[in-house]
């Protein structure tokens, strides 16, 4: 019986299905590379975050103390509180740290080198950064502790009341770039930054980032001087470390997300484009780090009511402004 294949059509499939099986190699091995470059790039960030922490601190730029310090806190005993939910006690930390990765996953470092390049990109990061508070109250109800589970509501709170602000002026700024994606947002700033463009989205979406990452004067789920660490209050040793690697990262995710959303990303010139990110991420990381210490902290209540009674109004003031100047330009 004959074939109804001829050997040239054969070995014409097989060379094509070689080809493909090469392109997938070469692919799979390219995303590897650029995976690895990004984590390198995340853990270079979470320790400049730490330098800039201590000299916002302290005054000083020295780069060992934030590694010394982290062997130092390794190197204590991590105690349990005797009457703790467990559960809750342990998964606060690495909750947290995920929250913070998830959200940095969809902005880009420079064009291509992103880890997820979601069309709702955007709107992503809002769903990632809900489970901020998830750890949060978890970390301060989970040891069963007064100062603890003050800062932990007290943070849920806060977050009800600013998380709107996340999403508000994220939405004006999708309106600009007729899109959710991170990278079609960077790429609809070539003309003008979306700071400029929306400078009361951008102050808005910046306090938010305060009181996301719960920096002064913001700083109501800690307050070191009135509740002796708040949800951290309760953790030591590799927990200790665990919170507050997870807090540099979250610090660095939001210097990222105004720099991706409000200051180009990685436009601008001369420099290679993840220069430009890196630099506009280091400098917001800074200014979020630096000026909140020199506004007093507001009370709980001051706090929630700015929220509500102006912020909320101002998010739904920009969002108009921004689609009458697209309808008018």
């Amino acid at each position: 019986m004959r074939s109804s294949a001829s050997p040239r059509s054969t070995s014409r499939r097989g060379s094509s299905t070689d080809e493909r099986n090469a392109r997938h190699g070469r692919s799979r091995g390219a995303d590897a590379v650029d995976g690895l470059w990004l984590a390198l790039a995340l853990l270079a960030g979470v320790y400049l975050v730490a330098v800039i922490e201590e000299w916002s601190a302290t005054g000083r730029v020295r780069p060992a103390v934030p590694l010394l310090a982290g062997l130092a806190t390794l190197g204590r005993e991590s105690l349990v509180p005797r009457r703790s939910d467990r559960i809750l006690f342990e998964a606060a930390a690495p909750l947290l740290l995920g929250a913070a990765l998830l959200a940095a996953a969809v902005l880009p470092l420079a064009p291509g080198l992103i880890v997820a390049d979601l069309a709702t990109g955007a709107l992503f990061i809002n769903a990632a950064l809900v489970y901020v508070v998830v750890a949060l109250v978890m970390a301060g109800w989970g040891p069963d502790a007064a100062y603890a589970m003050v800062g932990g509501w007290r943070f849920l709170g806060q977050l009800v009341a600013y998380g709107m602000l996340i999403v508000m002026p994220l939405t004006a700024v999708a309106m600009r770039a007729a899109s959710l994606s991170t990278t079609a947002i960077v790429a609809s700033q070539a003309a003008l930054p979306n700071a400029l463009a929306q400078p009361l989205g951008f102050v808005l979406f910046w306090l938010a980032a305060l009181a996301v990452c719960f920096l002064p004067p913001f700083d109501l789920p800690t307050a070191p001087g009135e509740l002796a660490g708040g949800v951290f209050g309760e953790y030591t040793g590799a927990r200790l470390a665990t919170m507050r690697l997870a807090r540099l990262a979250l610090i660095l995710t939001l210097a990222a997300a105004i720099a991706v959303f409000y200051l180009g990303g990685w436009l601008g010139p001369v420099l290679p484009p993840w220069a430009w990110t890196a630099a506009k991420t280091l400098a917001v990381a800074a200014a979020l780090l630096g000026l909140g210490r020199f506004v007093p902290r507001l009370r709980g209540e001051q706090l929630l009511a700015w929220g509500w009674q102006f912020g909320i109004p101002l998010a739904l003031v920009n969002i108009f402004w921004v689609g009458v100047t697209l309808l008018l330009v």
